[in-house]
């Protein structure tokens, strides 16, 4: 199996004002500086990217967007490009997240557009899936996953040399206090990779990185990293405090 090295990344939602922000970077910055066994990223709210990434500058921490537009420009109020975004200093993007898709009526295809339009500009795209409480209780995990996965890579053409990161987040584990189990999330990322098999070739899908999302904590990472198929963890609530996420960073 190809050596994947760790991602513990940080989404800071609607939370933090640009110098609380800025704070939060720098302070979690300098708790960082010896991690070297896994990569870290960050991504604050928009107003907060080129602030931050000043704030990361030199850190071994990288800078993340919430979400993007596929178009490279135009008459698109209130939405900022791919284009945009590498210039505040990101190199990665959130794509799909279980609240894009739930609270504002995301897609399958838009899902897909944005896909493409993160690695026409060399951003690393971290595409989410995940299933709700309803379509698990009624056995639906994997057909929604299968769904999710083939639409949102659908036409995406990768080589050896293009990153792309997938995140399971389980809808009902959000914000909620609850957990997959380990053997829920690995039987869940294996499939994932299993499809992205199908989808990319063996030797590609060996190289993606597939995080786990969904009430992450210090007290729960370690046992979720010691699973073959997870990879790393998309952390919502538990990253807004630099000690907290820090201490999750040094599973």
């Amino acid at each position: 199996m190809e050596s994947r090295k760790p991602l513990i990344a940080g989404t800071w939602k609607m939370h933090k004002t640009c110098p609380e922000a800025v704070e939060t970077a720098r302070v979690l910055a300098g708790m960082t500086t010896d991690v070297e066994g896994a990569d870290i990223m960050i991504a604050p709210p928009f107003p907060a990217l080129a602030p931050v990434a000043e704030a990361l500058a030199g850190s071994r921490i990288g800078l993340g967007s919430q979400n993007l537009h596929w178009e490279k420009q135009g008459a698109y109020t209130g939405e900022v490009s791919a284009d945009m975004l590498v210039s505040a200093g990101c190199s990665y993007v959130i794509i799909g997240h279980s609240e894009r898709r739930h609270i504002f009526g995301e897609t399958d295809e838009s899902v897909n557009k944005k896909t493409r339009a993160a690695l026409a500009a060399q951003l690393t795209p971290v595409l989410c899936v995940g299933e709700t409480e309803s379509e698990r209780d009624a056995g639906k995990t994997f057909s929604i996953l299968d769904k999710q996965v083939q639409k949102g890579l659908n036409n995406v053409n990768l080589d050896a040399a293009s990153p792309l990161i997938v995140a399971y987040e389980p809808v009902w584990a959000i914000g909620t206090g609850r957990t997959a189990t380990a053997d829920q999330a690995e039987e869940a990322h294996a499939h994932i990779r299993r499809l992205l098999a199908q989808q990319l070739g063996r030797n590609m899908a060996d190289t993606v990185r597939i995080l786990y999302g969904g009430s992450v904590k210090p007290e729960n990472i370690a046992e979720l990293m010691a699973r073959d198929d997870i990879d790393g963890a998309l952390v919502g609530g538990a990253s807004l405090d630099a000690d907290t996420f820090s201490r999750l960073i040094h599973y």
